[in-house]
């Protein structure tokens, strides 16, 4: 049985194994890292946020999808009334 790496609370996920725990402090680190070397050379908080906003938010984003991604569980079935034909609404769907 293959166990998940992230756990879904709300909007985010949270590490519940030393993988995932791992790839939070790897992602945190790298933008520690970022912060300290933009700010060094950045003379007001604006150029410290316009330096780091891009590698602040390709990292996140690249950990809530795999965090998304490791948190699914393996052979679940899809949502029956979806694969019925119809969608949640009640309205059918035209397959072609």
């Amino acid at each position: 049985m293959k166990t998940s790496l992230f756990t879904r609370v709300g909007w985010f996920y949270l590490p519940c194994s030393i993988g995932g725990s791992v790839l939070c402090l790897l992602a945190f680190g790298f933008c520690a890292t970022v912060f300290m070397a933009v700010d060094r050379h950045s003379h007001s908080v604006s150029d410290t946020l316009y330096g780091i906003y891009p590698f602040f938010v390709a990292t996140f984003l690249l950990l809530d999808w795999i965090a998304r991604r490791l948190s699914e569980t393996p052979n679940q079935s899809p949502d029956p009334v979806l694969s019925s034909g119809t969608s949640r609404a009640g309205h059918e769907t035209r397959h072609r």
